[in-house]
């Protein structure tokens, strides 16, 4: 049996990939038609998208590279004209850089805040302007790594933590008819330079004992989405990192 469709388009940034594709095919699963955003991993986004099609809802694909603003305007131009209203926002594109501040360049520093922290306030803006007759809500994908010193990633981390502030400004500023929510992932997916020694000696320590799995996170963009008397939070999914 299908979705239940609900005529309302929800937005995942970077949803071809990792989280962005399980929070897409979460959102699928609940009724919303997705729009599936990517920048280069084009084919990876079509086969996202066809999962999304055989929940028996629309799914629509969007390049854009975010860290150009005019092509996040003409992202949000053509969702515009696609023939249903925008319900969800939800910011998911993001990179992870290692850096060290005694060396890194200006260059890496902007490259990272541009993907991580301007573009889902120039996303929400444009959001915004689509939502403002019927309201609508947007989730930050943040990262429980927001509040500890990561010296191996601090723009990254500074891009984080920046990104949990804005979610409460915009929370302050697009009341009542646009709810701003974030959720902060901790030891969901490792990186590609991370090895499995590594991955299990952090996991260990959890409280949870266990790490956690794209859904986990999705489940928790999906509760954020439907409680309407949460606005401005940011809901942590880490299995007690932030304990330890």
């Amino acid at each position: 049996m299908g979705a239940v469709v609900r005529n309302e388009l929800a937005l995942v940034t970077g949803g071809a990939v990792r989280l962005g594709k399980e929070i897409a095919l979460a959102l699928a699963g609940a009724g919303y038609a997705v729009g599936v955003h990517y920048n280069t991993s084009q084919k990876a986004a079509e086969e996202t998208a066809g999962a999304v099609e055989e929940l028996g809802v629309p799914a629509f694909l969007f390049q854009a590279n975010l860290t150009d603003p005019a092509q996040i305007k003409t992202l949000f131009s053509k969702i515009a004209e696609i023939s249903m209203e925008l319900g969800v926002l939800v910011n998911s594109a993001s990179v992870m850089p290692r850096g060290d501040l005694r060396s890194m360049q200006v260059a890496e520093w902007d490259a990272t805040l541009d993907v991580n922290l301007r573009a889902p306030w120039l996303c929400a803006q444009a959001a915004a302007g689509l939502m403002q007759d019927k309201g609508g809500v947007i989730i930050n994908i943040s990262d429980t790594g927001a509040h500890k010193t990561w010296t191996g990633f601090p723009a990254y981390t500074i891009s984080k933590a920046g990104l949990e502030v804005l979610t409460q400004l915009l929370a302050r500023t697009l009341a009542p008819g646009i709810r701003v929510n974030a959720v902060a992932p901790g030891l969901i997916l490792p990186s590609s330079d991370t090895s499995s020694e590594v991955w299990q000696r952090l996991v260990q320590r959890l409280p949870a004992g266990h790490s956690g799995s794209p859904q986990d996170v999705a489940q928790a963009v999906l509760f954020l989405i439907e409680n309407e008397y949460i606005t401005g939070e940011t809901l942590v999914v880490d299995g007690g990192y932030q304990l330890i």
